[in-house]
């Protein structure tokens, strides 16, 4: 198998092209990222230089890793997926059996500050993988080394498309004709053009609604991380919406497992009665379906942060802990449906909170030595 993975310097796209790097013994694995400042480049370049690093033993090593021999080529490409002529080459290279986009501009309430770095990256970004996949079929090239074309398109949705809905859980059934900031819209944008292709060119594909991944090497704009960075330098953190807000936490190894269990199986290609593609396409919750009070997880963090050495045993939460209303473009609540998940792929997450953040202060501690 030939993969790309985009994104892959980011904190899903890493640790997926790790567990890759664990599970092939053969074909190609190509990361492709642009590494920009959205957040710290240098935990991007701490992340490629730790699957280097993995990499590297898994070559070179007298009995691999995963005790099989391995002719596995993994290669990391510095590039943007709205790069046309880039994305393009990279197909016509490598032939690639499955796609799978996680290359985005992130972030809520980024979105509403820099709109363009969203429309560059979710849409014209996203639009290029769609078109790379399509001509990737093209007779003539399908004609080389029997070689098929894309067979399956995997890409990152979110759970910010449900915006306000106050059903819960989300579930994909749900309609999500109503996003709260343009990082959503762009998302649902995502999962209509992959329609549109899979019913067109009978491309494949199935996106995944991310809720709330955390982990060790996060994201710094996530809230856990930035609780953590903020209480270090005794400042004060906010709790939105007076506390009242619940999350839907991920850790991303359950993610990573989710995913690795999604490229595995393609949506059926199928015929309809008007000649044309029913389209190979699906859309899944992937979440933690237990969602928890933020207050709760600030007690639980907190509890973590003090076992593992990063903060004293001593440390005044209460007067470093601020409640502040709900701030433009977030939501209460996120809990995924994620049963069609469970009833496809067998996918149950099962790490819990406490493990998760136990996992994410011990690497913090590490890497930061605060």
């Amino acid at each position: 198998m030939n993969i790309l993975i985009t994104g892959s310097a980011g904190f899903i796209g890493a640790n997926l092209v790790k567990r890759l790097l664990k599970d092939m013994t053969e074909g190609t694995l190509i990361g492709l990222d642009n590494l920009n400042n959205y957040y710290d480049v240098s935990l991007k370049e701490y992340r490629l230089k730790e699957l280097d690093t993995y990499y590297s033993q898994l070559t070179n090593s007298p009995l691999p890793l995963n005790s099989q021999p391995s002719t596995l080529n993994y290669k990391f490409i510095r590039g943007s997926i709205a790069d046309k002529e880039l994305v393009n080459n990279l197909f016509a290279e490598n032939k690639f059996d499955i796609v799978v986009n996680l290359a985005a501009q992130a972030g809520v309430r980024y979105s509403i500050e820099n709109p363009d770095a969203y429309i560059e990256s979710n849409i014209i970004g996203f639009y290029n993988i769609l078109e790379a996949c399509r001509h990737s079929m093209d007779d003539v090239r399908c004609k080389m080394d029997g070689y098929h074309g894309v067979q399956h398109l995997v890409y990152a949705s979110s759970s910010s498309v449900y915006g306000g809905n106050k059903k819960v859980p989300f579930s994909v059934d749900d309609r999500v004709d109503n996003p709260v900031s343009l990082y959503a819209a762009t998302k649902k944008s995502n999962e209509l053009f992959a329609h549109c292709y899979s019913k067109l060119y009978n491309i494949p594909s199935t996106g995944l609604r991310f809720f709330t991944v955390y982990g060790p090497a996060g994201r710094p704009d996530m809230a856990y991380f930035g609780f953590t960075n903020k209480l270090l330098k005794g400042e004060t953190i906010q709790i939105f919406n007076y506390g009242n807000c619940r999350r839907d936490f991920t850790y991303v190894d359950d993610i990573v497992e989710g995913i690795v269990r999604v490229m595995a199986k393609a949506p059926e290609k199928k015929t309809g009665e008007d000649g044309l593609p029913i389209p190979p396409y699906k859309v899944y919750n992937i979440g933690g379906g237990q969602p928890e009070n933020l207050l709760d997880f600030v007690q639980t963090l907190q509890e973590e942060l003090v076992r593992a050495g990063v903060l004293p045993e001593d440390y005044d939460f209460e007067a470093h802990k601020q409640l502040v209303p709900m701030q433009p473009g977030d939501v209460p609540t996120t809990y995924a449906d994620a049963t069609a998940l469970e009833r496809d792929f067998g996918f149950v997450p099962k790490i819990t909170l406490s493990e998760g953040l136990r996992a994410f202060a011990q690497w913090y501690k590490e890497y930061y030595k605060p």
